[in-house]
């Protein structure tokens, strides 16, 4: 592949995923549910929270960030995903292609660094409850908060730099649903072998110290809970940690799976990135809801209040 001919490469085409011809329109339609679907139950998250001075808590401040995170994450990839469905749909500028790898790992490198935070403040309410308030006050929470937007800013902005600093010749079908590193770095016509290892140390390392500090933080809250005589105390202490466990365990498996095997670009990875690309931020909201009486209470008082 010559090199020089990298001023040629304006327009990428996403291949996505193979699908039976004729499946267009259900595909179509599948994913813009899901999209609309995801954006409501958010929204719906996001006015619960602020219309509930209940809820006016760490806890579901650390609650409205990943919503807005999974809005952000499914606007990023699902409308491409979408117009992939309709003809024509496929082309991606290269561009447009950056933008979407930057805001791709920026939102979910920023989620991984929120789910860690939001460890810690179970910890905090679980292990240290007299000095709760003290410690999780709103300065505390909004330097948490933003320290894991800023991180996860400066994750994408290394990955991003690196991944096109790449000569790319006139090769331009993307074997993946979006602009991801290890798609883009098939197209490159230089060597690889420095930007393939640097993404394995740098996700591994993120995933690995915030899987770390989130077990650790587990392993504290587990063994302060079995401390607690009553069973319904232990049993509502567990309630509000099993959706973060839940949610936690719907991330990172399937990126593990995925970034823990360079180079693997078959069916499957295609699969299991549209689980955690399009899948979690609509799974996140419901797991949320479901598991936790604050919610749904606030939640039914808002349906409520709308008639009136």
């Amino acid at each position: 592949m010559e090199c020089e001919n990298q001023s040629l490469l304006t327009d990428l085409i996403l291949l996505g995923i193979p699908y039976p011809q004729g499946f267009h329109v259900p595909l179509f339609l599948f994913f813009l549910i899901i999209y609309l679907l995801t954006i409501v139950g958010n929204i719906l998250v996001l006015l619960t929270v602020a219309s509930e001075p209940q809820l006016h808590k760490p806890m579901y401040w650390f609650l409205c960030h990943l919503s807005i995170l999974d809005i952000a994450m499914s606007t990023v990839i699902v409308p491409k995903v979408i117009a992939g469905f309709v003809e024509g749909g496929k082309v991606i500028s290269f561009g447009s292609c950056k933008t979407q790898l930057f805001f791709y790992h920026f939102l979910g490198s920023t989620e991984c660094f929120l789910y860690t935070v939001m460890a810690y403040d179970r910890f905090l309410a679980i292990c240290r409850p007299l000095h709760y308030n003290a410690d999780m006050n709103h300065r505390a929470c909004l330097c948490l908060s933003f320290g894991a937007w800023f991180c996860g800013c400066v994750h994408s902005v290394l990955e991003t730099t690196l991944t096109f600093s790449l000569p790319y010749g006139t090769k331009n079908q993307v074997n993946y649903i979006f602009c991801d590193i290890p798609a883009m770095l098939k197209l490159a016509c230089g060597d690889t072998k420095f930007n393939e290892m640097f993404t394995f140390v740098d996700v591994g390392l993120v995933a690995m110290i915030c899987i770390f500090l989130i077990l650790m933080s587990y392993m504290y809250i587990v063994s302060t809970i079995l401390r607690i005589h009553s069973t319904e105390g232990r049993r509502r202490a567990f309630s509000t940690c099993a959706a973060h466990i839940i949610v936690v365990m719907t991330c990172y498996v399937p990126l593990a799976f995925n970034y823990m095997r360079p180079g693997a670009q078959d069916l499957l990875s295609k699969v299991v990135a549209i689980f955690y690309s399009t899948l979690t931020p609509l799974l996140n909201p419901v797991i949320y809801t479901l598991r936790n009486k604050e919610m749904k209470d606030a939640m039914l008082k808002l349906r409520v209040k709308k008639p009136q």
